[in-house]
């Protein structure tokens, strides 16, 4: 039989800290997704640039927003920051392929990523017993 582990309720700090990186994530997300729904001009214009046509935007920015609403409901909050984590992969790799500058491009999305697992494993109790048990 396994050993049951406890679950260590997190200090209101570390919650509230957790909450707050998610909530800050998700409305950029949200912001994000939404020009490119709207199709802003600036939206067509920078996913163009990185080589996709006109008619992928909406499709990535609903995409986008369905990752984000997963992230944002506890209960899929793990699926939704596994598939952001691939989204935010994607970005990495498009601005790596147009050599676009390392710390002011292509390195945003994985800072996004970090903000996406911190903000979960601070607010999630049963995902910081799974890392810890992974020793």
């Amino acid at each position: 039989m396994q050993p049951t582990t406890q679950l260590k309720p997190a200090s209101k700090k570390m919650l509230w800290t957790g909450r707050i990186l998610t909530i800050l994530v998700v409305l950029l997300l949200l912001f994000d997704c939404t020009i490119k729904i709207l199709q802003v001009r600036a939206a067509m214009e920078g996913t163009m640039q990185l080589g996709y046509p006109a008619s992928t935007v909406r499709p990535i920015g609903i995409i986008l927003l369905l990752c984000t609403i997963l992230y944002a409901i506890p209960r899929t909050s793990l699926l939704g920051a596994v598939l952001l984590t691939g989204y935010l992969g994607g970005a990495v790799a498009s601005n790596v392929r147009l050599s676009y500058p390392l710390f002011s491009y292509t390195l945003i999305p994985v800072y996004m990523g970090v903000l996406v697992w911190a903000g979960l494993i601070l607010r999630d109790a049963r995902l910081r017993a799974f890392l810890r048990n992974m020793e």
